[in-house]
């Protein structure tokens, strides 16, 4: 079996013949793979080896997002065409250190869902043992992995490439976007005229888009089947941006327990696939398996804030559900920047509750109660034990 590694502790840069962290049609092939046949692409964590394990968050605080999302690949995939279906089987993914991370931006450099409330650098460092995860920086709290890539996804063709220039390009000009940033590209097997032709209009990673890319949905766990379309001949299929947990949304951006890690992965083609079932997005057959948790705690959040009614705005209403739950947990010990990296971090479950009852939109948040070490219900005067009597 093929196995793709990379050096843990080492930028990309460093190692530069393991792939690359912007997207261009033109990327050189760094392996070939059969339909039927399983690889392991080992991958850098999404911070490119930026961030230590100490206390110190001038790390989070001075982080160069324009190194974000080292990725392991691409992929040609023997017979791949544009116009078919690449099979992806997430067999196993395992982390291969024993520390991850998680944190906060601070709002003057990437920010995150809470930058207005939460504007300054925080940083967990998070011990992985086993399923579990504990940090040194949020006591009293064990969390059960489900871990699963944050980032997979497949060449654009050069059309393909173009629009998404094009689109974002007006969001760029007003800060809602980032454009091509020639600087820090790593682009695998280029150089001279050819790199600085190819870095000046290679997407990054940040969003996702048509192709899959950076959708950090926590539940692509070990057992998940993915179909992503195929734009250029040979596929291109890139990986990275590991989570050994994900609350849903990862609200604090840097949010997610992230980790070096290693992923048993195992392919298969689809021929036409796209135009057969109608497919322009990647769609998803969920993993049978995730931690089980029974009990939860919820907060409902609608789409008013600081007094404003905006109109069925989920996003909204997400935020306020978040912040709720924020404001609830520092009723047990736990300072505001704690609870903000905990419901990014642990498996919280994010729902629309409601999006026709207009003017207000509906969402809520849900904690597994079992990570803490602690009750954190509230308590009437003839319930004074955990919730229903359990933990």
């Amino acid at each position: 079996m093929q196995h793709f590694t990379i050096k843990p502790g080492k930028p990309l840069a460093e190692q530069a013949e393991l792939g690359h962290n912007r997207w261009h049609p033109e990327l050189p092939f760094l392996g070939n793979v059969k339909p039927g046949e399983e690889i392991i692409i080992e991958t850098l964590d999404f911070l490119d080896a930026q961030i230590l394990d100490n206390d110190d968050v001038s790390d989070v605080r001075d982080i160069d997002l324009t190194r974000a999302h080292p990725l392991t690949g691409p992929f040609h995939i023997e017979g791949a065409e544009p116009g078919d279906l690449l099979v992806v089987d997430l067999l196993d993914i395992q982390p291969i250190t024993p520390v991850g991370f998680s944190g906060v931006f601070a709002k003057s450099n990437g920010g995150g869902f809470l930058g207005d409330y939460f504007p300054n650098a925080a940083k967990a460092i998070w011990d992985l043992r086993g399923i579990y995860a504990t940090s040194r920086h949020i006591p009293g709290v064990r969390i059960a992995g489900l871990t699963h890539p944050g980032l997979m996804g497949c060449l654009p063709s050069a059309e393909l490439l173009a629009e998404w220039n094009k689109r974002e390009a007006p969001l760029a000009r007003v800060g809602l976007a980032k454009p091509p940033e020639p600087s820090t590209a790593v682009l695998r097997g280029v150089k001279g005229p050819k790199f600085d032709a190819m870095a000046k209009e290679a997407a990054r990673t940040v969003p996702p888009r048509e192709h899959g890319g950076n959708t950090d949905i926590k539940d692509l766990s070990i057992g998940t089947r993915i179909f992503f379309p195929v734009y250029v001949k040979g596929a291109g299929y890139s990986m990275g941006d590991l989570h050994f947990s994900q609350g849903d949304g990862e609200i604090a951006f840097c949010g997610a327990i992230e980790m070096d890690g290693a992923t048993h992965i195992g392919f298969d083609l689809i021929k036409g696939g796209m135009a057969k079932y109608n497919v322009t997005a990647p769609i998803f057959l969920p993993s049978p398996t995730k931690p089980r948790y029974d009990q939860y705690i919820t907060f409902e959040g609608i789409s008013v804030e600081n007094g404003k009614n905006y109109y069925m705005d989920a996003t909204v209403a997400y935020r306020q559900a978040c912040l709720k739950a924020i404001t609830y947990l520092q009723n047990f010990g736990f300072t505001g920047e704690q609870a903000y990296m905990l419901l990014t971090a642990a498996p919280v479950e994010g729902r629309i509750g409601g999006i026709v009852d207009i003017p207000n939109c509906v969402c809520t948040l849900s904690i597994p109660l079992s990570i803490f070490d602690q009750d954190i219900t509230p308590k009437g005067m003839l319930n004074q034990g955990p919730f229903f009597g359990r933990h």
